[in-house]
């Protein structure tokens, strides 16, 4: 993702169950449900046959989980069961060591945990999976291959998508976007609607991370088109999330608002925890962007700390760096501290690749040295370049850049600004192109795009919408004349305004008619 924290969230949210004629099927079927309602008990238990309530097991399972999210009877809020279940990786006990390990598995009168797994497809999934919840990755890497080695043979949709959860649990985006075609190409062929639904998930999580999120959007627009027609609407929940939390980069504030309240609305009534985090997250992300931490910070408080309030256990990790950024930007660094720590241990656990840049990122927020915090900005874009994501990196110029203006450094803050405003460019993120413009105002420059190139510096499309504008047509007769929403029209419009420095639709009219001049 240009944001891209997505490698458990792609693997927590985007699962499918697999076709209930086997007893894999049943097995992942019901801890997929488990898992979207944030019952990690239920699903360790689901999975394994073996109770995981006793204090050690729950210990176990604690890098996403704490007492909080599970009730005293060792189980959360009743999940979604049923075909439209959201289905998230199958897990297994993390207190068994993965096969293939040398280790003696525990031992128990009748069947063994696990014994279910027969189908080595499975079985592969499976170990891999426990090793990551044992936070023993270096386990987790050959199975979770071999899961990609068989899937390069089979074309049941139902196996393509857990090979492509797989691939993103690697960090093997083109892997997983691979996989998630050849899933939709599969269920087109069958026409099922709601492989196809969950195949256009993967594929719209796939072009996020890679930072391609207009094409994201286009795929999670079929899937809640799919979704629907399939009568899915817990899938459509979490295509609606997915459309939040791509229009979150964009810094479309009533994109982001509508496709929230699609999803939360039945995230919270079929109790579909992981679908109402991410999009709790997305609108949080659109305060940011727009310049509103306070609301961010307020937003993301509940979700991130401790307590019966916190997020999805396998999602509320990936908004900890927007919470962070926000307590800070509204002055409350404090409220940041803690968290610091635990996204200190999620980027040791090795699943997403981005998260040591944005731990050194957040503990040069919330360094009191000035030294301290210029060698972790700089750590951070070092670690920014492993990773890749334009997204992500160019929030970082963007901190480091006010940073560094507010210290005098106005040259070196410059280079950072420039840098950040040519990413957020990049990748269509305009709210935050924006604030950089700001900053680069404020620290004596004017951006390349302001002024300087004039109508030629517009986008195609920016371009028509400026010359309706200037001709005097209102927003909604531009829709109707180009065949595109009001909305939009609004979006494109706010960016053309902040390209070429006007601040009201007479200014541009001057300027497009001097241009034809």
């Amino acid at each position: 993702m240009g944001d891209a924290r997505e490698t458990l969230l792609l693997a927590a949210s985007l699962l499918t169950a697999d076709a209930p004629d086997t007893a894999e099927a049943a097995h992942l079927g019901a801890a997929d449900a488990a898992w979207a309602s944030g019952d990690v008990v239920a699903c360790l238990t689901t999975l394994d046959g073996t109770d995981v309530s006793a204090p050690a097991d729950r210990a176990a399972a604690g890098f996403f989980a704490d007492e909080g999210s599970v009730s005293r009877t060792g189980r959360a809020n009743a999940p979604a069961t049923g075909p439209d279940a959201p289905p998230p990786p199958g897990l297994t006990n993390p207190t068994l060591p993965p096969a293939g390990s040398g280790q003696p598995e525990q031992s128990a009168p009748g069947p063994r945990p696990g014994d279910w797994v027969r189908d080595p497809f499975f079985r592969d999934y499976r170990d891999g999976m426990r090793a990551l919840l044992a936070r023993r990755p270096e386990h987790a890497a050959g199975p979770l291959r071999r899961v990609l080695d068989r899937a390069r043979r089979d074309d049941r949709p139902e196996r393509l998508l857990r090979a492509a959860a797989a691939a993103l649990l690697l960090g093997d985006v083109h892997a997983a976007r691979t996989a998630g075609a050849r899933a939709l190409a599969a269920a087109r062929t069958t026409e099922c609607a709601a492989f196809e639904a969950r195949a256009l998930e993967y594929l719209a999580y796939g072009e996020l991370r890679a930072g391609r999120h207009a094409q994201a959007r286009a795929h999670a627009e079929e899937g809640v088109r799919a979704a629907l027609v399939a009568g899915h609407r817990n899938t459509a929940a979490s295509h609606h999330a997915m459309l939040a939390l791509a229009a979150s980069i964009e810094g479309d504030t009533a994109a982001v608002a509508g496709y929230a309240s699609a999803a939360l609305a039945t995230a919270r009534r079929h109790g579909l925890a992981q679908a109402a985090t991410l999009a709790e997250w997305a609108t949080a992300r659109a305060d940011l962007a727009r310049g509103r931490p306070l609301d961010a910070a307020d937003r993301l408080g509940p979700l991130v700390g401790p307590g019966p309030r916190r997020g999805h256990f396998a999602v509320w990790m990936l908004a900890v760096p927007c919470f962070v950024e926000a307590a800070v930007l509204a002055g409350q660094p404090e409220e940041a501290r803690g968290v610091v720590a635990d996204l200190a241990r999620w980027a040791s656990f090795g699943a997403d690749p981005h998260a040591p840049a944005q731990h050194a990122r957040c503990r040069a927020l919330l360094a009191a040295d000035d030294r301290e915090a210029d060698d972790l900005y700089l750590r951070a874009l070092a670690l920014h370049d492993e990773s890749g994501g334009d997204f992500e990196r160019a929030r970082t110029e963007l901190l480091y850049g006010r940073w560094l203006r507010r210290r005098r450094r106005l040259r070196e803050a410059r280079g950072r600004l420039g840098a950040a405003l040519v990413g957020f460019d990049r990748c269509g993120a305009g709210a935050w192109a924006d604030q950089t413009r700001g900053e680069l105002r404020a620290n004596g420059a004017v951006s390349g795009k302001e002024g300087a190139v004039g109508l030629s510096g517009l986008t195609p499309q920016q371009l028509r919408i400026a010359r309706h504008v200037a001709e005097g047509a209102t927003n909604r007769e531009v829709a109707q004349r180009l065949a595109v929403s009001t909305r939009t029209v609004d979006y494109h419009l706010r960016n053309v305004f902040a390209a070429l420095g006007v601040r009201s639709r007479i200014e541009l009219a001057r300027m497009v008619d001097q241009e034809r001049r």
